[in-house]
């Protein structure tokens, strides 16, 4: 495909450092506690302007998610309709997260289809009306559009950001996925969890993710990534998808682990991020709308 008349932008994974539920709501919904932690790593979104109105996707995976369930393309389209206008664009998605694993792939592919193209059609809708936007599509989708690490409670739409230690991750993805409403009806899931505090998370305490005994006992696969993470460290599981990680300080002991696990778990090293690469690809778009190739740290 030609590269005349597209941008590129990041669209960054995220982990999970801990998620609990501490109680549910009158709406039916639960009421979580968690913290985002941004990657360095990720799909990439490319997006080109259209002049006839249409919303169209392109790439060789389309089949494997319906139109109807793209979040990039409700994400356009919901955008569009918001404010009423005509514009058309082309997306192409580069998919690097597995769906299913608790990365984020999808919601911050739909972020970054907010962000950027509120750049490229000059909307200036801002930030906090955009993450109302992308909190229609999904819980995770405002933490994505904000672009911060943060401390997350409701049902993901409180948000305070949070300053996180620079660290490495060594992620698997076992390659399963169980819906995340099949978890949520799991007799066994703990919906009570005492409230944690930024201080009981900043001191270490363990928290954990109430998801992960559920996952565990569900599916062998994400109990054999957790029996071979836990030779090299302390695996945690992220959201509610099988991905699972080990934090480290430093990228040495991390690609060290790495070489010690067994062959099949889709295991990698990634760098935590201090914010979002879709900020800093933002800041470097040209203000007079420009089209040109914007490209995130760490892709």
């Amino acid at each position: 495909m030609s590269a005349a008349g597209w941008s590129a932008w990041p669209a960054p994974a995220k982990l999970n450092l801990f998620l609990r539920i501490i109680g549910r709501r009158a709406d039916g919904y639960h009421d979580l506690q968690t913290v985002f932690r941004m990657l360095d790593w990720g799909d990439t979104v490319h997006l080109r302007p259209r002049t006839d109105g249409r919303i169209v996707r392109h790439g060789p995976d389309l089949a494997a998610v319906p139109e109807a369930a793209d979040l990039s393309l409700r994400a356009a389209d919901m955008l569009r309709s918001e404010f009423n206008v005509g514009h058309g664009v082309d997306i192409r998605v580069e998919k690097r997260t597995p769906a299913g694993g608790g990365f984020g792939g999808g919601s911050s592919d739909a972020a970054t289809v907010l962000r950027a193209l509120d750049a490229i059609w000059g909307l200036e809708a801002g930030v906090d009306r955009l993450a109302a936007i992308g909190a229609s599509l999904g819980a995770d989708v405002p933490v994505f559009v904000h672009g911060h690490n943060a401390w997350a409670e409701g049902v993901g739409e409180r948000l305070f950001p949070v300053d996180l230690a620079p660290a490495w991750y060594l992620l698997a993805h076992p390659g399963v996925h169980v819906a995340t409403a099949t978890l949520f009806q799991a007799p066994e899931l703990t919906r009570d969890a005492a409230p944690a505090t930024i201080s009981d998370f900043a001191s270490g305490a363990p928290l954990g993710n109430v998801f992960e005994p559920v996952l565990r006992g569900l599916e062998p696969a994400v109990e054999a990534a957790f029996q071979a993470l836990a030779h090299v460290g302390t695996p945690r599981l992220t959201g509610t998808g099988s991905g699972c990680f080990v934090e480290f300080a430093a990228r040495g002991p991390a690609e060290d682990a790495l070489a010690r696990l067994p062959q099949g778990l889709g295991a990698r090293v990634v760098a935590g991020a201090p914010r979002s690469p879709l900020l800093d690809a933002l800041a470097a778009w040209s203000p007079q709308g420009r089209r040109q190739e914007v490209q995130g740290t760490g892709f």
